[in-house]
């Protein structure tokens, strides 16, 4: 469980410590008992020590690369042959930023490459962004459309493995939104200039690029061929 705080993204769950013998409270689960405890004294501690009043954007992206590292860690302190099956379930009701387009991508293809599941369950708006992550890591995307139904779509939808979910009736997949955001207005476009070097997307012709500053020729004006005139008979 992460917790993006401005620019950082801070572990809720598990604590820095090793987790404490906790007993058996009104019949639950020991191993639940110590996740709820640990979460709430971490989340806790962290909105106490929040004192400043800036608001920015999510950093999600960085809270997913967390989560991916965290995973890669426990995947070396297996022994050789045992496989760990990981999935990442993002839950948020903030919007992704189109300026940290490149962000999400490199996390995307990422977790693809590790063979590790991303689910995205939209609390507030449409996420187009993270749409693609789950198509592009074999996930499921979806938007709550009632947040009263919100445990039910958790046990329902995410909670299954990827293997089972074959075998279960769940809603159907939308259509996947693979615009790209542009680099200069940060804003999703339909059709935009690509740089040839380091494949810097625009909305609009730059002459150089403001990424890798590479010099462009202006295109040339096209030839006007001239009209055949007509013969009058």
């Amino acid at each position: 469980m992460l917790k993006n705080k401005f620019i950082f993204s801070h572990f809720i769950y598990p604590g820095p410590g090793k987790p404490q013998d906790i007993r058996q409270i009104d019949g639950q689960y020991e191993a639940f008992t110590v996740v709820e405890k640990t979460t709430k004294q971490n989340l806790t501690q962290l909105l106490a020590s929040e004192t400043s009043t800036v608001i920015t954007e999510s950093l999600l992206a960085g809270a997913i690369a967390m989560a991916l590292c965290y995973i890669v860690r426990l995947q070396r302190t297996k022994p050789p042959g045992a496989k760990l099956n990981c999935r990442i379930l993002v839950v948020t009701g903030s919007d992704c930023s189109a300026s940290q387009y490149m962000n999400y991508m490199n996390v995307f293809f990422t977790a693809q490459k590790k063979n590790i599941v991303i689910d995205v369950c939209a609390l507030d708006q449409h996420l187009s962004l993270l749409q693609q992550g789950c198509d592009i890591t074999g996930g499921i995307y979806l938007k709550v459309p009632q947040l009263q139904g919100l445990l039910q779509y958790l046990l329902w939808v995410f909670l299954p493995e990827p293997p089972i979910r074959e075998k279960l009736v769940l809603p159907p997949p939308v259509k996947v939104d693979y615009r790209a955001a542009c680099f200069c207005h940060r804003e999703l476009i339909d059709i935009g200039y690509v740089c040839s070097v380091c494949l810097s997307i625009f909305c609009k012709f730059s002459p150089i690029c403001t990424t890798c500053h590479t010099v462009f020729k202006m295109p040339a004006p096209l030839a006007v061929k001239p009209k055949k005139k007509k013969i009058k008979l």
